[in-house]
């Protein structure tokens, strides 16, 4: 935003620093970065600075706080400020580094001992003022109507309000000459100014206008009647102290005058490093961008070279294959790895020296390029041999790229997103954008500033050479920066460094292979299902109009909330963040136990989803060359190290529904396989088993006990054949609940009990299994010492929020430190499962290929004639996958489809 304001007409902008610290920090969402440093009211004070700066383009200004220890309104009334509550500790924790982001933007900062920042504010107000200087006081605190006059304006920024003069009057009825009188009248129950007992603006006003000033009121204090005026007249010996207290002082000592306070040019270098730390992504991506000449963003020089003949090829061939490591990518057209076709590889063997090989560029005027043949057979032998070490960022995506070009990408030793995400899953997004913002503070090109956005986007073969090269030059050499940034960080923790080299890069080829084989399935009978919830959905919905009286967009949360809350007058149990009662799927899971048309709703939205999500969308995945579908598993997503997928999500389709069944149905085998599921038996119970080393619960798994059935005769003091239906069910809410960290309220809900009861049944488990409350309580300490829990294997888990002093988000992290160890111990192993029963098939020639992972499963297709080996095989190499204290156990079931198999 620019400004037209010429030099005569810019104001001196005073900022009363301290009022926004405060009023940022209550008023914004709280904010944390990776490290769980409260960042929230920097954000908010930063960016009030930075829209002032933006609008007035001041040439002086001053950023005024509040000085540590007493004023000289403690000496004349120890009880000033007595009642307000100390600082919170996430406030001041961010004083400091607030106080660096705005030396380094450049501005000056001024803290007067004795005084408060008001009083500095007025004097350099009444200064400038004299000066004839025009002033601007930016701050949300009334008593500063006060100040106001001919030449002082206040301005609000968090509401974008102005005052002058006529403002004042506006707003409080008085002119500024009598705030004074004002706020001694009412008093401040926050700052503790007694002033007049049960006088509050109404009469003060009144008062004022009547009188004319506070002096006059008092002269005719007699005359005011009623309980008021006795106020009036006990409070007339402390009314001066009131004044006094209220009055911002105009003559603080200081070293310099308005005019002597000027704005520096910001120390972008600082700013980048403040930004980093503090993760302001996008204000720190537009420093980069304005700096992109700069020093700073030139900090590493770049040599960027496009090859366009042989000779220049077989130049970087050879400094590739000299290369202890080089960075390799590949630029495509198209994400979906099944149908992109190669338009280019880059490369870079050292920081800033990096190639773009062009090979299908194909717009009007581009210039001719090798051929693809040569270029392949060229690099073929280098990008295939396994000694030859490849980084990448994501190399899983150029390892498909390659392979439809008949290349198998070995070599593979380092993947800078993988590194980012072993290192810290919550930290940020481990895109190479984010992460050159991150760990480099370099702004790299964004692929839509050189080919758009939208439906007029290019695809890359379609972007002028003088523009791609540098592109795609540049993705390989942040690429191999980044590994250089990144790797030394796993060096120094063994178990991170573990987790990295024994699990997350050896699974990139086991996953590339099981996203090439991809999983077969009936589209017809896909389509029929498509219909039959079609149905369900239609009679869904005339069922909802049945019990609303009349037809309402089902879709639609403002109608639907309009039925529920106003025409059948459901009680609201929650509200949106806007007031608004709230028809989100929790509230209405939990009204649907009371009244039919939520029940319906949910039915609906379940039906609706499974159809669009699965029976509509499965069909149109399948790909044109395989007749398969291809998802592509995440290993850079789910923070406890889990696998997530898209295209489709694999992970969210319903085992227990019916409906979810019926989808699974039509995951089939080709003819002459069958289709082979193997599942964890309740891995994460005999995780919590291990981690707690719980005597009881050792014991039990070690029987090979229903542990359900254990735990109810434990929790229900009852023998294990005694042991009722409903008390496994409740047990086994109860394990598989504390596991989440279910607090008896959740119990109580969960099990249709009360909360006493529920509690009860909690007390009995931790009496009978002390090792898992010992667990707990442990992980929520180490959780709250560190910051992070870990899992078996070292993975470990940052939880930014531990420590929050707002209870809801402190114990939602203290859950997510109990389950996080065994979820992501749950992941870790089915992850070197997969390994080694990939090394397995790969060893023994079997006819068999793994083709889906789903939470804690692994799905094969395999030659019918050799169910019984593979079975066998896989469910011994997938229960000595890790070594625990209690077995580890793998149901395997095989069929012609994979709900049969499960």
């Amino acid at each position: 935003m620019c400004s037209n304001r010429t030099n005569e007409s810019k104001p001196l902008v005073l900022v009363d620093g301290s009022s926004y610290l405060y009023r940022a920090f209550h008023a914004l969402p709280p904010l944390t970065n990776s490290k769980g440093q409260p960042t929230g009211a920097i954000k908010g004070v930063a960016a009030m600075l930075r829209k002032l700066v933006d609008e007035y383009q001041p040439e002086h200004m001053v950023v005024v706080f509040d000085a540590k220890g007493k004023t000289f309104r403690d000496d004349l009334y120890p009880e000033y400020k007595a009642h307000r509550p100390p600082m919170p500790e996430e406030l001041r924790v961010q004083i400091e580094p607030l106080h660096q982001l705005i030396a380094a933007m450049g501005l000056p900062i001024l803290k007067i001992e004795g005084v408060e920042a008001d009083d500095v504010i007025g004097t350099l107000a009444r200064q400038a003022a004299e000066q004839g200087i025009e002033t601007v006081i930016s701050t949300g605190d009334k008593d500063m109507a006060q100040l106001v006059n001919e030449h002082v304006t206040l301005v609000n920024t968090m509401n974008n309000s102005k005052m002058d003069v006529q403002g004042v009057v506006d707003k409080f009825g008085i002119p500024p000459e009598l705030i004074i009188d004002y706020l001694a009248l009412i008093g401040d129950t926050v700052d503790n100014i007694p002033g007049v007992p049960k006088v509050g603006p109404k009469t003060a006003l009144k008062w004022l206008q009547e009188y004319e000033s506070l002096e006059g009121i008092k002269t005719n204090a007699d005359s005011i009647k009623g309980k008021v005026g006795e106020n009036l007249r006990a409070a007339l010996e402390q009314l001066p102290l009131s004044y006094q207290l209220a009055t911002i002082r105009l003559d603080v000592p200081l070293d310099k005058g308005p005019a002597e306070y000027f704005l520096q040019a910001p120390d972008k270098e600082a700013l980048i490093a403040h930004y980093t730390e503090l993760e302001f992504k996008a204000w720190l991506e537009e420093l980069l961008s304005e700096s992109s000449g700069s020093a700073v963003a030139s900090a590493c020089k770049q040599n960027y070279e496009t090859i366009l003949d042989e000779k220049t090829l077989d130049a970087w061939i050879e400094k590739l294959q000299q290369a202890p490591l080089f960075a390799v990518d590949t630029e495509t057209t198209s994400l979906n790895y099944m149908q992109a076709e190669l338009v280019g590889l880059s490369f870079s063997v050292e920081p800033g020296e990096a190639a773009y090989l062009p090979i299908s560029h194909d717009y009007p005027g581009a210039p001719e390029q090798l051929g693809l043949d040569m270029v392949l057979e060229k690099l073929k032998p280098l990008l295939e041999n396994p000694k030859a070490f490849k980084v990448g960022q994501n190399l899983k995506y150029d390892s498909h790229i390659l392979a439809r070009y008949n290349v198998k990408l070995q070599g593979i030793r380092f993947d800078t997103m993988l590194e980012s995400y072993v290192l810290d899953s919550t930290a940020s997004r481990h895109d190479m954008d984010s992460l050159a913002l991150k760990y480099l503070g370099h702004r790299t090109v964004h692929f839509e500033d050189i080919a758009g956005k939208g439906v007029k986007q290019l695809t890359f073969n379609q972007i002028p050479l003088e523009q791609a090269a540098p592109y795609a030059a540049e993705d390989a050499d942040i690429t191999l920066r980044l590994h250089q940034a990144l790797y030394p960080k796993l060096q120094a923790d063994d178990a991170l460094l573990s987790v990295f080299e024994n699990i997350e890069m050896p699974l990139v080829p086991v996953l590339t292979q099981i996203e090439e084989n991809g999983a077969l399935i009936n589209a017809d009978d896909l389509r029929l299902q498509s219909q039959r919830l079609a149905e369900k959905i239609q009679i869904l919905e005339q069922d909802a109009f049945d019990i609303a009286g009349e037809k309402f967009n089902l879709g639609s949360p403002k109608q639907l909330g309009l039925i529920l809350y106003e025409k059948l007058n459901i009680p609201v149990i929650k509200k949106t963040p806007k007031g608004q009662p709230s028809t989100a799927e929790p509230v209405l899971q939990e009204l649907s136990h009371d009244y039919p048309l939520p029940k319906v709703i949910l039915e609906h939205r379940s039906y609706s989803k499974l159809k669009s999500t699965y029976t509509d969308k499965l069909p149109e995945l399948i790909d044109r060359n395989t007749g398969r579908i291809h998802t592509s598993y995440h290993q850079a997503v789910a923070a406890t190290g889990r696998l997530s997928s898209s295209d489709p999500n694999l992970q969210n389709i319903p085992i227990r529904s019916e409906a979810g069944r019926e989808i699974r149905k039509a995951f089939i085998a080709e003819q002459g396989n069958c289709i082979l599921a193997a599942d964890y038996s309740q891995i994460e119970l005999r995780i919590m088993a291990h981690l707690s080393a719980d005597k009881g619960l050792l014991d039990a798994f070690s029987k090979g006990l229903d542990i359900h059935k254990a735990t109810a005769a434990e929790v229900f003091s009852v023998p294990v054949e005694k042991v009722s239906a409903d008390q496994r069910r409740n047990a086994k809410a109860i394990n598989f609940g504390l596991i989440y960290g279910m607090s008896a309220f959740g119990l109580a809900r969960q099990l249709k009990i009360g909360r006493n009861e529920a509690q009860q049944y909690i007390d009995q488990y931790f009496a009978r299994y002390p090792g898992v409350r010992h667990y707990m309580d442990n992980t929520r300490a180490v959780a709250a010492k560190h910051g992070y829990v870990e899992t078996l294997f070292g993975r470990r888990l940052y939880l930014p929020e531990i420590n929050a002093s707002n209870g809801m988000r402190r114990q939602a992290a203290e859950r997510a430190a109990i389950n996080a160890p065994m979820q992501g111990t749950a992941a870790d192993i089915i992850k070197l499962a997969m390994i080694s029963v990939d090394n397995w098939i790969n060893e023994t020639g079997l006819d068999a290929r793994l083709i889906m992972q789903v939470h804690d499963e692994l799905v094969m297709e395999v030659n019918q004639r050799q169910i019984a080996e593979v079975s066998e095989g896989l469910k011994l190499i997938m229960e000595s996958a890790a070594k625990l204290d209690v077995p580890l156990v793998v149901d395997v079931g095989t069929g012609k489809n994979w709900d049969e198999a499960h």
